[in-house]
C-alpha cells in the first residue's frame, strides 16, 4: 500500500493525483486531511502518471497537504443475514445504534451479471395487496416494475405499502416447511430529505416491517458520489439474501431520479461531453447495471425483485431517466395527478400503465383462472368510459345511450372502488379479481365479450331480479 502527497487539483466532488505506478480502475482511495480525518474515496479515471479520485464524504478539508493512499481492492460491502432488521447509511455503516455488523463475506458491490443461460424465467406472483397491481399489472418474482411518480405525488406512501404488505402467497401456504422460502425487503433511499427519512423509519418500525428489512438510507444533504453507491450496496446485500440464503428479495429503491442527478453532477464535474439535457451518454449503461441485476437462477431457490421509483421531472415521461428507465425494464406503473387531485390513493392510472410478465404469473394456479379475462375486460370497460367522459364534456350525459351511460358510471366506480383503496388496506388477490366482478356486474352479460362464457357463469353477480325470477321458476 502506497502513500502519495501529490494532489494537484480538487474539482468538486474530484480530486486529482499524480503517481508513479499504475493505479487500477474503481480502486478504494483513503485520503488523510492535515487535520487527521480519513475520508474513503473511489479511482474514476487511471492515466499515465495521473488519477482522479471522487470521494464519498465529499472534498471539504482536503488540500495539496492531504496524504493519499491506495488500497488496492475495489469497494466491498460486507454481508450476512443478521442485517436484516438493521438501517445503514448510503454508504453501508449502521446509524441505527446497534451491535457492528459481523459478515459472513465480504462482496464487490459492482457485482457479477446473470449469466442469461442461468436466468430463469420470472413466472410467480408477488402480492402487494394493492389492487390496481396486483389485479391489472401484476408483480412477477425476478421482476423490475418501476414506478413512475412526479413531484408532489404519494410515491413514498405507496413504497411502504408495498414494502409493509408484499407476500409470495403459496409460500405462506406452504407454511414453515424447510422448502418454503423467506420474504426479505431490501429498501434504499436516495437523495431523500431528513423528514421523509424519519416517515420511513417510523413506518417501518410502527408495522414491524423492520424486521425483515434492510434500509439504507443517503439523505438529501449527503455528497452526491454516496449516492451512485447506495444502489449497489442495496442490490449487493439483495442478491447475497437471495442466493446465498434462499430469500425471495423485493429491492425498493427511491428516488432514481436523484441517483441520475448525481451521475450528471459528477459527469460535469469531470468535465465530460453531456448527452441529452445534460445527462452524460452512459447512463443508459449504468441504470442498466443496475436493473439487471434482477432476477432468478436455476437451480437457487431465492429470486430478486426490483420495484425502482423515480419521480419525472416536469411531469414528463419522455424525459431520459423514464425514457431509459422503460427500455430496460419489464413495464411500468404510472400515478397519476388527476387521481391525486381527486383524493383517490394509491393514485395509479392503469391505463398507460404495464407489466410485461404479468400473463406468465397470473391463472389457475397462480392467482385464479378467471385473473386474465376479469383484467383484460376491465381495461377494456375503463378505457371506453375514459374517452365517453371527453364526449360527455361536450355534449353532455343526456345525449348519450344507456349502454353509454353504464360505461361511464364504470369508469367513476372503477376509480373509487377498485384503484382507491387507501394506503392502509392489503387486499388479498381474491378479495381484488371479487371487487373487479362486483362492478362488472355493472354491464350487460352480453357486453362482456373478453370473458369465457363458463367464467360468467361461474362468477357474474347475480342481480336481485334475476334470483326472484330463478326462484319463481323453482
Amino acid at each position: 500500500m502506497k502513500e502519495y502527497q501529490t494532489i494537484t487539483e480538487i474539482s468538486g466532488p474530484l480530486v486529482f493525483a499524480e503517481v508513479d505506478e499504475p493505479i487500477g480502475y474503481d480502486e478504494i482511495v483513503e485520503i488523510e486531511t492535515p487535520d487527521g480525518e480519513t475520508k474513503r474515496g473511489q479511482v474514476l479515471e487511471s492515466s499515465d502518471g495521473l488519477v482522479s479520485i471522487q470521494v464519498f464524504e465529499g472534498t471539504e478539508g482536503i488540500d495539496t497537504e492531504s496524504s493519499v493512499r491506495f488500497l488496492g481492492e475495489t469497494m466491498k460491502m460486507p454481508v450476512t443475514e443478521d442485517l436484516l432488521g438493521r438501517v445503514l447509511d448510503g454508504s453501508g455503516n449502521p446509524i441505527d445504534g446497534g451491535p457492528d455488523i459481523v459478515p459472513d463475506e465480504r462482496r464487490d458491490i459492482v457485482g457479477a451479471a446473470i449469466n442469461p443461460y442461468a436466468r430463469e424465467y420470472p413466472e410467480e406472483f408477488i402480492q402487494t395487496g394493492v389492487s390496481a397491481i396486483d389485479g391489472m399489472n401484476t408483480l412477477v418474482r425476478g421482476q423490475k416494475l418501476p414506478i413512475f411518480s412526479a413531484s408532489g405525488l404519494p410515491h413514498n406512501e405507496l413504497a411502504l405499502q408495498i414494502a409493509r404488505q408484499a407476500t409470495v402467497p403459496e409460500e405462506e401456504e406452504a407454511g414453515d416447511d424447510d422448502d418454503g422460502s423467506e420474504f426479505a425487503v431490501v429498501f434504499g433511499a436516495m437523495g431523500i430529505t431528513a423528514e421523509e427519512a424519519n416517515e420511513f423509519m417510523e413506518d417501518f418500525e410502527r408495522t414491524g416491517a423492520l424486521e425483515r428489512s434492510v434500509v439504507f438510507t443517503n439523505l438529501a444533504d449527503d455528497p452526491a458520489v454516496e449516492r451512485q453507491v447506495t444502489p449497489r450496496l442495496v442490490l449487493t446485500t439483495a442478491e447475497y439474501l437471495a442466493f446465498e440464503k434462499g430469500y425471495h428479495v423485493l429491492v425498493i429503491l427511491t428516488d432514481m431520479t436523484n441517483y441520475c442527478e448525481a451521475l450528471r453532477e459528477i459527469g460535469a464535474a469531470r468535465e465530460e461531453v453531456p448527452g441529452r439535457r445534460g445527462y452524460p451518454g452512459y447512463m443508459y449503461t449504468d441504470l442498466a447495471q443496475l436493473y439487471e441485476r434482477a432476477g432468478r437462477i436455476k437451480g437457487r431457490e431465492g429470486s430478486v425483485t426490483q420495484i425502482p421509483i423515480l419521480t419525472m421531472p416536469g411531469d414528463d415521461d419522455t424525459h431520459p431517466i423514464p425514457d431509459l428507465t422503460g427500455y430496460i425494464t419489464e413495464g411500468q406503473i404510472m400515478l397519476d395527478r388527476g387521481l391525486d387531485s381527486e383524493g383517490i390513493d394509491p393514485p395509479i392510472n392503469v391505463l398507460p400503465s404495464l407489466s410485461r410478465l404479468m400473463d406468465d404469473g397470473i391463472g389457475e394456479g397462480l392467482t385464479r383462472e378467471d385473473h386474465g379475462d376479469i383484467s383484460d375486460q376491465m381495461y377494456a370497460a375503463y378505457a371506453q368510459g375514459e374517452d365517453l367522459r371527453d364526449l360527455v364534456n361536450i355534449v353532455g350525459r343526456e345525449a348519450l345511450s344507456e349502454r353509454d351511460n353504464q360505461y361511464l358510471d364504470f369508469a367513476d366506480r372503477f376509480e373509487q372502488e377498485f384503484v382507491q383503496q387507501g394506503f392502509d388496506t392489503d387486499r388479498s388477490i381474491d378479495e381484488t379479481l371479487d371487487i373487479g366482478w362486483d362492478l362488472l356486474g355493472m354491464l350487460p352479460k352480453e357486453e362482456l365479450n373478453r370473458i369465457d362464457e363458463e367464467l360468467i357463469e361461474k362468477y357474474y353477480p347475480e342481480s336481485d331480479e334475476e334470483t326472484a325470477e330463478e326462484v319463481a321458476a323453482d
